[in-house]
């Protein structure tokens, strides 16, 4: 069975201790082993990179960003060998894989501006004879811990922006999927990196918890569930650490009267069941405005559900979503939807009796849609992160947009509807950090910034975009004043003492 290590100093290692199981989520067995570092292990990894950086931090961003540029050709090479990887560990689409690793390249590829984005101010005569500057200049050594449901691009939005900067960086990715992180080291060091600069150490708590307890870490950067990004945050910060997190969401699509129902069907078909609701940015509850709305909402989405081909990633190209990650996830969700259906949620689609025939030991879930859920349950109140799709009708538009304010989470929103007014409004009015018009999943493109609100984010600067040279940098200011005395030339005879 395959043994997964750690990457530390430009090269695979072997773990010491305990081991986590990998697992092929589409047949449900164990296919790998990977190593959880012990605290000890943790703070080598530390130790080198804090040793590594300084000979990086002063290679001039040029440079550095040559190596990013490289990196972005080695991914370009090896993309299908990396979906592949990431299909057989997560069990998400080829398609859907592809898509992973393309967003993190896409912000290794704003990463290459760095020249320009570390570019400090200059005041001119600030006052008789002074000249004031600033410069942006690298923490050390920073950590990110990263998710399992995009182990790819997640990665690649923390440690891209921080090896930019001239920070060594330290990769605490999922242990659930761990090899395409590894893989994305090794693609690394064959673009240049020097030894140190990336590590990547596989865990779980005891490694975070070394991470934050490290006093060399300067910044910790995560992704996940918002029970442990408040830990993480709490703790880091109490430390003295930089520190954003990004926590779960229960992202709203507002479906107004006189949208096109059509495209708001197809929108919530892709939005909730892709990738089998196993993102923060699904769309996981559809509120239509009226009665009329909500049934021929219902009315369009239950016909396309029917069609989904669920199916593992090697059926080919055309399956619409593969299994959940792991059987506890499984057992969560349909956990959930049992919660739903007794708290009196009308289970119009049912997928809780789904099996696939060949597959009936691995992790899929059935496609499932409520209606007439209301706030109190537990399903509305709840990231379920499987392929749940939950209508809550609202009587207006005030109503539907209370209920997406009132919310504890506010990553992600949107809202259908031909009316510019309305659209504006509600762009203008929503306390959620990323809002789609007409668009279900509105994820940022790499030159703007990530990050939601509320539960949802941990933290003053978001991830990628000009907010990630911020997170990854200190600035410091220079007031300078330089006294005359050579301009009128050197003085050649010997001056007597006075």
């Amino acid at each position: 069975m395959e043994q997964i290590g750690h990457w530390v100093n430009g090269a695979r290692v072997t773990g010491s201790g305990r081991t986590a199981d990998v697992y092929n989520p589409a047949t449900g067995e164990v296919q790998a082993q990977v190593a959880l570092a012990s605290a000890s292990e943790v703070d080598a990894a530390v130790a080198r990179a804090a040793e590594a950086q300084p000979a990086w931090g002063a290679t001039n961003p040029q440079r550095r960003a040559r190596v990013l540029m490289e990196f972005v050709r080695l991914l370009n090479r090896d993309m299908d060998k990396l979906a592949e990887a990431l299909s057989r560990e997560h069990g998400k689409t080829l398609p859907d894989a592809r898509g992973d690793v393309q967003r993190g390249l896409e912000v290794v590829e704003f990463c290459i501006g760095a020249p320009h984005l570390l570019k400090g101010e200059f005041t001119d005569g600030a006052g008789p004879g002074i000249d004031m500057y600033s410069m942006r200049q690298p923490l050390g050594v920073v950590a990110g811990i990263t998710p399992f449901n995009f182990p790819a691009m997640i990665p690649m939005w923390k440690f891209a922006p921080a090896i930019a900067c001239g920070n060594a960086f330290i990769l605490k990715p999922s242990e659930r999927d761990p090899s395409v992180p590894m893989m994305l080291a090794e693609l690394m060091q064959e673009a240049g990196l020097p030894d140190g600069i990336l590590q990547v150490v596989n865990g779980d708590k005891e490694a975070v918890d070394a991470l934050l307890d490290n006093e060399t870490v300067q910044a910790i950067g995560f992704v996940g569930s918002t029970p442990i990004a408040e830990y993480i945050y709490s703790r880091g910060c109490a430390a003295g650490k930089r520190v954003q997190c990004f926590g779960g969401a229960k992202n709203h699509m507002i479906v107004m009267p006189d949208a096109d129902m059509d495209q708001a069907a197809d929108a919530l078909v892709g939005a909730g069941y892709g990738a089998a609701g196993e993102r923060c940015m699904a769309v996981s509850v559809a509120v239509p405005v009226g009665e009329e709305t909500a049934d021929r909402l219902v009315e369009k989405l239950v016909p396309r559900i029917d069609k989904l081909k669920i199916a593992p990633y090697t059926a080919g190209d055309d399956v619409d979503y593969g299994p959940l990650v792991t059987g506890a996830a499984k057992e969560r969700v349909l956990g959930l939807v049992n919660a739903g259906v007794e708290q009196g949620a009308e289970l119009v689609v049912d997928g809780r009796d789904f099996q696939l025939q060949g597959y009936e030991s691995g992790f899929f879930v059935g496609p499932h849609l409520f209606d007439r859920v209301t706030p109190e349950m537990e399903i509305y109140r709840q990231e379920i992160f499987g392929p749940v799709l939950s209508q809550v009708r609202a009587g207006s538009y005030e109503e539907a947009l209370g209920l997406a304010m009132d919310h504890d989470y506010g990553n992600g929103t949107a809202i259908f509807t031909r009316d510019g007014d309305t659209a504006r409004d509600f762009a203008h009015r929503i306390n959620i950090g990323m809002v789609g018009i007409n668009v279900p999943i509105p994820v940022p493109l790499a030159y703007h910034t990530f990050g939601g609100w509320k539960k949802s984010g941990f933290g003053d600067l978001n991830q990628h975009g000009p907010d990630s040279f911020r997170f990854y940098t200190r600035t410091k200011t220079v007031t300078a004043r330089w006294p005359s005395g050579l301009k009128e030339g050197g003085e050649f005879h010997f001056k007597a003492m006075e």
